[in-house]
């Protein structure tokens, strides 16, 4: 396995909508698997194929495993990969539930985002079958995540035009500040 260089915001190919998959392959799942590895050593919970440069439905997913970020420490013993390649909400709730998200691709920034607090995923797992699952709590709310970033959506997009103009400063400063070091 390999770690992916990560796309940072305001990184235009973050805006651009992925390609659908035509077939999983051994190539396909060894994407995955790199992919995997680089969310598990950035300390993320979700990762798309976009957030390392990659246009195609993919996205990866442990939200069991656990992550300082999220209040525990990261535990080998409890992980629980998920491998969406095509993946698609086919049906949302109405009631939303509110999480403070943040996303690897705009690093040490978080806001409240509400979203539907279950929804109905279909796609393909990592050896290619169908599959349909329903989601609610963190999972629902990574799984939309991580959607919205295959549509070219990033978490700011959903919160106002005051707090994400903050967001992007900080980030600017924060890429300045590392390319003086």
């Amino acid at each position: 396995m390999a770690l992916l260089p990560l796309v940072i915001y305001p990184d235009p190919r973050l805006k651009k909508k992925s390609l659908p998959v035509e077939k999983v392959t051994d190539e396909t799942r060894k994407f995955m698997d790199d992919m995997l590895e680089t969310m598990y050593q950035e300390g993320g919970i979700g990762l798309a194929a976009v957030q390392v440069g990659v246009h195609q439905r993919i996205l990866i997913m442990d939200v069991e495993r656990g992550s300082k970020r999220y209040g525990n420490e990261p535990d080998e013993k409890k992980s629980a990969p998920l491998f969406l390649v095509n993946p698609e909400i086919t049906w949302a709730s109405e009631e939303l539930n509110s999480y403070e998200e943040g996303c690897l691709s705009l690093p040490q920034q978080y806001s409240e985002v509400f979203r539907p607090k279950e929804v109905k995923i279909r796609y393909l797992d990592y050896n290619g079958k169908p599959r349909e699952e329903k989601w609610d709590g963190l999972l629902a709310t990574c799984v939309q995540h991580e959607i919205d970033h295959l549509d070219g959506i990033v978490f700011i997009d959903h919160i106002s035009a005051v707090k994400r103009d903050i967001i992007a400063r900080k980030l600017k400063k924060m890429k300045k500040a590392a390319a003086t070091n």
